[in-house]
C-alpha cells in the first residue's frame, strides 16, 4: 500500500508565547512520506481518503491501528498522525512505520479536537476519516464506505457504519445506527470513529470547537441540522476500545446538552429533562452490566 524507503524525520524549534508575552520554545518532530517528496494522489476512479489519527502516549495500541490501515482493501489512502508530544515510545513507532504514514507531527496540543483540526489543515483527501489510536478498521471498512458514496443517488457528506466496543480485551455491545434527524437531535445515534466526512463539509461548517473535550464530533454534525446528507453501511466497520476520554458518560451528557443548545436543536428545559432521563438509563444499564 505504500512505497518503503529511508526514514526522514525532522526536528525543529517552534516558538509560542505565554500570557505575559515571554517566549515558550518547544521541539516539533515530524516525518513521513511527504518529507521525501512522495504524495498520495486522487484518481478518477478512486477518490483519495485521508485518515487522521491523534495520539498521545499511545505506544500500547497504535501498532494495531496502523496494521489495520495497512490491511485496507481500498488502496488510495493517505494517513496523517498528529501526536501531542508523547514520551512513551509513540514517536519510535511512527518512525518505524513511515512507509505507511504520509505525514506525522508531534508537538504539544490542546486536546483531541485541536489535533484533529491540525490534521484537517494537512489533509488532501476528498473524504476525511478519524480513527482513534486504540481503534482498528476492518479490512474492507474504507472500501465499503467509498462504495456507499459512489452508489448513492445523492451527494453524501457523511458516511458511518457500526462499531464493536471492547473493554479490557472483551467484546461488548455494538453501536451505530443510520442517521436520522429526529433521533440525532436528541443524542449521538451514529458511530463517529472510523466514519467518513466529505472535506467540503468542514469548509462550509468550520473546524471542530476546541472548547469541547468529548462531544465535539457530535456538535460539528449538529451544525448541518436536518440538512445533513448521510449514508450508512450496515455492518461493523471498526473495533473501538473503551476507556478513553469519550468514556466519561456523565460529562458526555453535559457536553451533548451544550452542543444542542448552541445549535438551537432544543430548549434548555427539555434538554435538561432529556439529560436526566439519559443519565438514569445509563445508570440502569451499568447496574445490569450492559
Amino acid at each position: 500500500m505504500r512505497i518503503s524507503g529511508a526514514v526522514v524525520t525532522v526536528n525543529s524549534q517552534i516558538e509560542d508565547t505565554r500570557a505575559d508575552g515571554s517566549a515558550i520554545r518547544t521541539v516539533r518532530h515530524e516525518g513521513g512520506l511527504r518529507l521525501k517528496g512522495k504524495r498520495t494522489e486522487p484518481t478518477l476512479a478512486k477518490p483519495l481518503i485521508t485518515i487522521i489519527t491523534s495520539t498521545y502516549n499511545a505506544a500500547e495500541h497504535l501498532p494495531t491501528a496502523l496494521k489495520s490501515i495497512r490491511e485496507q482493501t481500498y488502496d488510495n489512502v493517505e494517513l496523517i498522525v498528529v501526536d501531542g508530544g508523547s514520551r512513551d515510545g509513540t514517536l519510535d513507532i511512527l518512525r518505524e512505520n513511515e512507509d505507511v504514514i504520509d505525514y506525522w507531527i508531534s508537538e504539544p496540543d490542546k486536546g483531541i479536537y485541536d489535533a484533529w483540526n491540525k490534521g484537517l489543515r494537512l489533509a488532501q483527501g476528498e473524504w476525511i476519516c478519524f480513527l482513534g489510536a486504540d481503534d482498528r478498521l476492518m479490512p474492507d471498512a474504507i472500501e465499503s464506505m467509498v462504495t456507499c458514496t459512489l452508489t448513492s443517488q445523492r451527494s453524501l457528506e457523511f458516511v458511518s457504519g457500526r462499531v464493536k466496543l471492547f473493554r479490557d480485551g472483551k467484546a461488548g455491545r455494538t453501536i451505530g445506527r443510520p442517521w436520522n434527524w429526529p433521533e440525532f437531535r436528541r443524542y449521538m445515534c451514529v458511530a463517529h470513529t472510523g466514519a467518513m466526512h466529505r472535506s467540503s463539509y468542514f469548509k462550509h461548517y468550520g473546524e471542530f470547537d476546541t472548547l469541547y473535550r468529548i462531544s465535539g464530533d457530535y456538535e460539528i454534525l449538529l451544525r448541518a441540522g436536518s440538512n445533513l446528507r448521510a449514508g450508512f453501511v450496515d455492518k461493523v466497520l471498526t473495533h473501538a476500545v473503551l476507556g478513553g476520554v469519550s468514556n466519561r458518560e456523565k460529562a458526555v451528557f453535559r457536553e451533548n446538552l451544550r452542543a444542542k443548545l448552541s445549535n438551537g436543536t432544543c430548549n434548555r428545559f427539555w434538554g435538561a429533562a432529556f439529560m436526566v432521563w439519559a443519565q438514569f438509563k445509563w445508570s440502569v444499564r451499568r447496574l445490569l452490566g450492559k
